[in-house]
């Protein structure tokens, strides 16, 4: 187990004996993609209030289940529902951080960096069409790189994912092909691979694997020191996953005009701009069952707004721009008791 890996199996260890000790404590269930920081938000929230946060990192398709079902207080999802499904199932849905997805990969003599791919040859190593690291369509991106004669391992993931989601997303909107023979959604029929569950699952099988590649949240790829390809943005420039390129795509975001802020951020214009950008975003019932526990919920979001940009940022997420948060801020006026009162008013 990655030093990576132990720490998150350490911290959900920690919030979830947490939640045994204090009735108030939140409970939660969803993404893997931002599980890395809503564990260090977690960890120092409980030091600053006393309460605690036991996040389930099961994967989107699972945390949207679990909210549907009212078995916990949030769900969290990456592949964000629309506006009709919010309504049905008497969600309120909001942003909470972004980051970007990276492909990772293993293979000897070539160092972080170093590999460039592009979409439409990602989307043919996903369909199975290039099998081998020296095709000629991955050597043309790559001059100068000694590449192994060695076929490629392919990774995806097991579970509905949100990952998967802006992931498959990014693929239909580079590649034709992609778009008719597969689509965007959480969960695909994929052509070849090997599966694994989460990012962790994806980030370890393909640490372990070689000459293979895989889709995981940038936190996960640095922490783990894995190698990650730089890609040939929408632009046609060549970028690296980074802070200030997943701010590029980023703020190509219209959030005020997006109904339940459903934006989707791959493949955005823009010559710095990362092209596989996403949102993670958190449901929670506008008539709750515990209006005090979601009030809790929505304290510690607001909290996470105010004190954790700074902790979201060394693990390479995104916050909020100020003025997305006043707007999220007043959709939480939807999450009210059966009296008609809102369960938590936020601080301006």
């Amino acid at each position: 187990m990655s030093k990576f890996l132990l720490r998150s199996a350490l911290a959900v260890a920690v919030v979830g004996a947490a939640a045994v000790a204090f009735a108030a404590d939140i409970s939660g269930a969803g993404a893997t993609f931002p599980y890395p920081v809503y564990a260090k938000w977690a960890d120092t929230y409980k030091k600053d209030t006393g309460i605690g946060l036991n996040y389930q990192s099961i994967g989107s398709g699972g945390g949207i289940k679990q909210i549907i079902a009212r078995t916990v207080t949030f769900g969290a999802t990456d592949a964000p529902l629309k506006a009709e499904e919010l309504e049905k199932q008497g969600l309120v849905q909001w942003p909470q951080v972004m980051g970007g997805i990276v492909l990772v990969v293993n293979l000897d003599g070539v160092n972080p960096g170093d590999l460039i791919l592009d979409g439409p040859t990602v989307a043919k190593i996903y369909l199975g069409e290039i099998k081998s690291w020296n095709d000629p369509a991955i050597a043309k991106l790559n001059p100068g790189v000694k590449l192994p004669e060695a076929p490629i391992a392919v990774v995806h993931r097991s579970d509905g994912s949100g990952t998967s989601f802006n992931f498959t997303d990014y693929l239909s909107k580079v590649s034709d092909d992609w778009k008719a023979k597969i689509g965007a959604a959480p969960a695909v029929e994929w052509p070849a691979g090997l599966a694994a569950k989460g990012n962790e699952g994806v980030a370890n099988t393909v640490a372990n694997t070689k000459a293979s590649i895989g889709y995981v949240e940038y936190a996960y790829a640095k922490q783990n020191k894995m190698n990650y390809a730089r890609l040939v943005n929408r632009d046609g420039k060549v970028v690296a996953p980074s802070s200030e390129t997943f701010q590029a795509a980023a703020a190509n975001a219209d959030w005020a005009n997006a109904p339940g802020f459903r934006e989707i951020l791959t493949d955005e214009k823009g010559e710095k701009s990362w092209p596989i950008t996403a949102a993670t975003f958190i449901l929670i019932p506008k008539a709750p069952s515990d209006p005090a526990v979601a009030g809790e919920a929505l304290k510690f979001f607001d909290w996470a707004f105010k004190n954790g940009a700074k902790e979201a940022e060394a693990l390479d997420y995104i916050p909020m721009p100020d003025n997305v948060i006043g707007l999220i801020r007043k959709a939480w006026t939807d999450v009210k008791t059966s009296d008609g009162k809102p369960v938590y008013e936020a601080a301006k």
